[in-house]
């Protein structure tokens, strides 16, 4: 087995910085070639800072994952749980769940995957030392941070195995303090007819998106394609979260110029519904987009569990309900030209974990704490109509077998992990910067 030290050791700067190019190169050469423009944005985005670089090169993290060939804390359960697969420390924040509570969770599953668990965990420690590193945090303080959270995950998942009635536990208003609380109690402030005025507007006496360089028209062949898939999306929602009819009449679709890190290349579209009745103010807004190739599954083949999704789309719909107690009702898929889509509600309640203002000490700590209990809850609790066929076992009783009475070691060498390989990552940066300007990715 190969360890961290000797993955940091492994290859010269020239060696390593191929191995950075190779690993986009491998994932992503088509996509590319065909939209070189979205992918040169997306690399100057990630050009900006070692964590938005990593935020955009999960696909070199899990190629050095399958390097280590760590196995400890696996077995053949825990080495095949969904996992988040993007587990950064920004991939969190609020939803209205379809209980109608505002709750804090981890978000976007594009990347989610059947894989080894501790994956999601290295990747959030390696996430946490690089924020804390950027704020002049002292390595000691960031050990502090991600045992922390590594403790609090450990001692969730204990919870969770010894009892099924915590399986509804959520981070709320009711239980949260600090930075989380006042996250949560910002997004409350959130309407539907505040988001709904930023993005669209009245023409005779009815409601429809703002046109402009971000909200693009769409043809007559476009359109007729979108709201095809749209009535194919409709038959995937489940029959206990189908809303009336009205709800679903479409009223206009536009398509969205992507500006995310993780969304270069890919079209996307947004959808204004009636919502639940004709008053303007409760339009509805959904979005589709591409369902993506996950990229722990590039190293992680899992066929049997491949051949159970239709395509990535239906992927990223069965994760969501997995990982994600009382799902949005919106969540569906559906296909455009035989690619798979995943759809979901754009909705005013959803406000992503932003670090800039968490800078005290003990408020970072909190913060991890929360992240560790979150994680262990996506890990843990699968929805009542998640697809129990994909992960047939009790995933609380497996990862609390798998730790029980080791809890420090588990935590300690996360610690040492996400230090380590938050030192490789700032390195990694800097020879992806130097890469990318001197043009050493084909087409870009």
């Amino acid at each position: 087995m190969n360890t961290i030290e000797q993955l940091l050791a492994a290859d010269n700067e020239s060696q390593r910085s191929q191995r950075i190019v190779q690993a986009f190169i491998d994932a992503f050469e088509d996509m590319m070639r065909n939209d070189p423009d979205a992918w040169r944005g997306k690399f100057r985005k990630m050009s900006s800072t070692p964590f938005a670089f990593y935020r955009g090169s999960a696909v070199l993290f899990f190629s050095d994952m399958a390097t280590l060939n760590d196995t400890t804390f696996l077995n053949d359960q825990t080495s095949r749980v969904w996992i988040h697969g993007d587990l950064h420390a920004e991939n969190f924040g609020t939803y209205m769940n379809d209980k109608g509570v505002l709750v804090f969770d981890v978000n976007d599953f594009d990347e989610a995957w059947v894989a080894p668990f501790t994956w999601d965990l290295k990747r959030l420690a390696a996430s946490l030392a690089l924020i804390c590193y950027a704020k002049a945090i002292s390595d000691e303080e960031i050990r502090k941070v991600i045992q922390t959270c590594m403790h609090s995950y450990a001692q969730q998942v204990e919870t969770f195995a010894s009892s099924p009635e915590t399986h509804e536990f959520s981070l709320n208003l009711a239980n949260t303090q600090g930075p989380l609380e006042q996250l949560l109690k910002e997004a409350r402030l959130n309407s539907r007819i505040g988001l709904l005025d930023s993005v669209t507007e009245i023409v005779d006496y009815d409601r429809r998106f703002k046109r402009n360089k971000y909200a693009l028209e769409l043809d007559a062949a476009a359109r007729e394609k979108v709201e095809t898939a749209f009535e194919q999306y409709l038959e995937t929602i489940p029959q206990g979260k189908l809303q009336s009819m009205l709800s679903y009449s479409l009223k206009d679709v536009v398509e969205l110029r992507a500006t995310g890190i993780g969304s270069a290349g890919y079209k996307m579209y947004s959808m204004l519904l009636e919502g639940p009745n004709q008053a303007l103010e409760n339009d509805i807004i959904i979005s589709m987009k591409v369902g993506q190739t996950p990229s722990a599954s590039r190293i992680v083949p899992n066929p049997d569990i491949r051949e159970k999704f239709l395509h990535n789309g239906h992927r990223t719909v069965l994760s969501q309900r997995a990982l994600q107690a009382h799902t949005d009702p919106w969540i569906g898929h559906t296909e455009i030209d035989g690619v798979g889509q995943f759809v979901c509600e754009y909705s005013p309640y959803n406000a992503d974990l932003n670090w800039d203002d968490i800078n005290k000490l003990d408020d970072i700590v909190d913060m991890a704490s929360y992240l560790g209990q979150a994680v262990a809850k996506i890990h843990c609790v699968s929805d009542a109509d998640s697809d129990a066929s994909v992960v047939p076992f009790s995933v609380d009783q497996a990862i609390h077998n798998a730790i029980k009475g080791r809890e420090a070691e588990f935590a300690g060498s996360l610690t040492e992990f996400g230090l380590t390989y938050g030192n490789i990552v700032r390195d990694d940066y800097r020879l992806f910067v130097d890469a990318f300007r001197n043009h050493a990715f084909p087409n870009l």
